[in-house]
């Protein structure tokens, strides 16, 4: 069976769960060959083994922390060069699309960005996407060269799959172009305890029906009761009731949680193309002709102060 390279999201050794999910979709069209990166690469080999990496390809150098995408890239070519894999894996994060952007260009390969499924095909992996705002659903393949693939969190389920996960090194040669851009600081994100947004299994949003930054305390109570991701949409970022780093919608993060819902949120087009993938829609709006009720699976007509504050002690009651 031929072997798909797996890019690796990791943070010192720590595998993100959309990395987890790109093995389990790699597993449908090949043999599952990882390739982590960067401190703490061999860390992560137990847990790509068990998920179903039949080999962990590891390198470790500076150049990954101290310099942007391109070290990345180079050694994603020196994985492709050694394996000549069926097909390239990448999580579709905004740095993973750069990555195989610039991975596809360089192997003369065709690229299929934010995928959302992936099977196997007679001619080769064929994907699917949602496109136009999410109005469309399309099934496509790359027809030249090895396909580079980027996949949307939450496209498939962490499925344990023990493999050998044997560990081998990757021989990289840094490119001229490697050091072109230097990182000269970071500072770490402020960690609320919440999932990262676009990671989460559960997400629940607040719109312009949540009328102020003071009530989205109520949006919070109810993620937190879940063990969710708090999101917003572009109505209650641009009044600045909320930070922009949590919009979901068309300029803002997409998702695809298996729970979306969706509290004094209207629906329009630009919302619905960052979040119409999700498993299951549920919307609390009072405007029973709100259009965000065209495209949920449950609807309630209500007072978003009356039906979530409700809801959330219902949850915590249940959980007792």
């Amino acid at each position: 069976m031929a072997e798909v390279l797996v890019y690796v999201d990791h943070v010192d050794g720590a595998v993100r769960k959309p990395t987890l999910e790109l093995l389990t979709l790699a597993r449908r069209i090949g043999e599952p060959v990882a390739v982590a990166l960067g401190a703490g690469a061999a860390d992560t080999a137990a847990t790509l083994a068990e998920h179903g990496a039949v080999k962990v390809l590891t390198h470790d150098a500076s150049e990954y922390a101290d310099y942007l995408v391109v070290p990345k890239v180079d050694a994603l070519q020196a994985a492709h060069e050694q394996v000549s894999p069926a097909a390239v894996l990448v999580p579709s994060s905004a740095e993973g699309k750069e990555i195989a952007a610039r991975l596809a260009l360089r192997i003369g390969s065709g690229i299929i960005t934010d995928a959302i499924d992936l099977e196997a095909g007679d001619e080769g992996p064929v994907a699917t996407q949602s496109v136009f705002a999410a109005s469309f659903t399309t099934k496509s393949r790359v027809s030249k060269g090895t396909p580079v693939i980027t996949v949307k969190p939450n496209s498939a389920a962490v499925e344990a799959a023990p493999a050998a996960g044997a560990v081998e090194a990757l021989a990289v040669t840094f490119s001229d172009k490697a050091t072109g851009t230097k990182v000269t600081a970071r500072t770490p994100r402020e960690s609320t305890g919440r999932p990262e947004l676009t990671e989460a299994a559960i997400v629940v949003s607040g719109g312009r029906g949540v009328n102020g930054a003071e009530n989205f305390s109520i949006i919070e109570a109810l993620a937190d009761s879940l063990g969710a991701a708090v999101g917003a949409s572009r109505a209650a970022v641009d009044a600045g009731w909320y930070p922009h780093t949590n919009q979901v919608g068309q300029t803002g993060k997409s998702v695809s949680p298996q729970l979306y819902i969706a509290n004094g949120i209207s629906g329009a087009i630009q919302h619905r193309a960052g979040m119409q993938t999700s498993k299951t829609i549920v919307a609390v709006n009072k405007d029973p002709e709100a259009p965000i009720f065209e495209l949920v699976d449950y609807g309630v007509v209500g007072d978003l102060f009356d039906v979530v504050p409700q809801l959330t002690e219902e949850i915590k009651t249940r959980k007792g």
